[in-house]
């Protein structure tokens, strides 16, 4: 009997997504299919398959111990998420009788179908560091009677998805800063930053909108400039290793002294990133939005804003709302009262007939004369705070208020406090 050969072994998963890319969640049922293409006849012990999820970071540094001697500390650390285990093809056999019980593939394609459900909790996503990554991955190893195993190893992708429509990712971020250039014992004007962002979360593909004033009462000509960093923290024995990488940036006009620069809604757009990865123990990605003033030959003055990169963008109805939220912060921000007072409803009134005519007379003869209208302000700004006048069937108004040349028409002062 000639036997055949593995010409080949291959995974294949059944969902795929618009970039023909295997991309999942927790809790999502991940299926697919080993194939296995042989010449002819093929003995066969077993066809396994292992699913695993790991985290891992590793970074190694140099330390001295004395003069001459030098040594390197390595810092590793795990965290698995997933592990499955699973037999296509085969099962238990003893092992004095390896040839009881093969299975023989003939020449051909064979197809093996397999399917396993993520853990129903928090994933870390799926990440590529500098010194750490996060990878989720199937593997098939073919075992053959006397000959090394076939192996081969498919990676899939895992989000652990975040929904920027939350209360605490619509809101707007925002901050302000001053500093005084000194040198020696000369000390120049301050120089001062106003930065704000309508929200703290965002998906990739967005532009982050910025609102930013910058003054310049120094005597060095200064730039604005605004940059989204990625930071990307790696903790193993206790100890952490963190790097931070430049995303994106813009840079505004160069701004010379005694004068000042707005950003009315100044765009950056924000590349594809990795999302945020907040829940790992091992690794942390985060995202700060920069917003500062270069000084040169001096230290930059610098306002940091918090972001978070998710997964699920804005809806449709909640960008009117983080509009209107982002409008009263606004408000907040510039001294103003954001919430007004309600206005009074119609049962809290009690106006006499008489009373009402008076004022409809003196406000018709004002209108004709040309005169200034501040009376009547002050007359329903006075009306505002007075309580509702109490029930009696007597006129308390019998006869009409006279209205000659400029005298203005006012309602008797009736609070008993006054």
């Amino acid at each position: 009997m000639v036997l055949g050969k593995v010409r080949a072994l291959a995974i294949y998963f059944d969902c795929l997504n618009e970039n023909n890319l295997p991309v999942f969640s927790g809790g999502e049922l991940v299926s697919g299919r080993v194939v296995v293409e042989v010449t002819g006849d093929v003995r066969v012990k077993s066809l396994d398959i292992n699913a695993r999820g790991v985290a891992k970071v590793r970074w190694t540094e140099s330390r001295n111990a004395g003069a001459n001697t030098a040594y390197s500390q390595n810092y590793t650390e795990e965290v698995e998420y997933l592990h499955h285990y699973d037999t296509l093809i085969g099962e238990e056999r003893d092992e004095d009788c390896p040839e009881e019980g093969l299975t023989v593939l003939h020449a051909g394609l064979h197809e093996f179908a397999f399917s396993f459900n993520l853990p129903q909790m928090a994933l870390a996503t799926s990440f590529e560091g500098k010194h750490g990554s996060v990878r989720y991955w199937v593997k098939a190893e073919l075992h053959r009677p006397w000959l090394l195993p076939v192996k081969v190893k498919k990676e899939f992708i895992v989000f652990e998805h975040i929904d920027i429509n939350t209360p605490l990712l619509l809101a707007p971020q925002a901050g302000t800063k001053e500093k005084t250039l000194c040198c020696w014992f000369c000390a120049s004007g301050p120089i001062s930053l106003s930065a704000k962002i309508e929200r703290k979360g965002y998906t990739p593909g967005e532009s982050i909108q910025i609102f930013a004033e910058v003054e310049n009462c120094s005597s060095r000509v200064v730039v604005p400039k605004a940059a989204l960093y990625q930071s990307q923290t790696f903790f193993a024995k206790g100890k952490g290793k963190q790097i931070q990488q430049l995303v994106s940036n813009l840079r505004g006009d160069p701004l010379p002294q005694g004068k000042s620069q707005s950003w009315e809604g100044k765009l950056l757009k924000i590349p594809p990133v990795s999302p945020s990865i907040l829940d790992c123990p091992i690794i942390r990605v985060e995202y700060t939005l920069m917003v500062y003033v270069d000084v040169p030959g001096g230290l930059n003055l610098s306002l940091s804003l918090p972001l978070v990169i998710g997964t699920i963008p804005l809806h449709a109805s909640t960008t009117r709302t983080s509009s209107i939220s982002s409008n009263c912060s606004t408000l907040s921000w510039l001294g103003l009262t954001e919430r007004p007072e309600a206005p009074p409803s119609y049962s809290d009134l009690a106006i006499s007939e008489s009373h009402r005519r008076d004022c409809l007379q003196g406000c018709d003869r004002s209108d004709g004369e040309g005169e200034d209208q501040g009376s009547l302000l002050t007359y329903i700004t006075e009306f505002r705070y007075l309580p509702p006048p109490l029930y009696s069937e007597v006129d308390p108004y019998p006869n009409p208020v006279e209205v000659c040349g400029a005298t203005d028409v006012r309602r008797p002062d009736t609070c008993p406090s006054r």
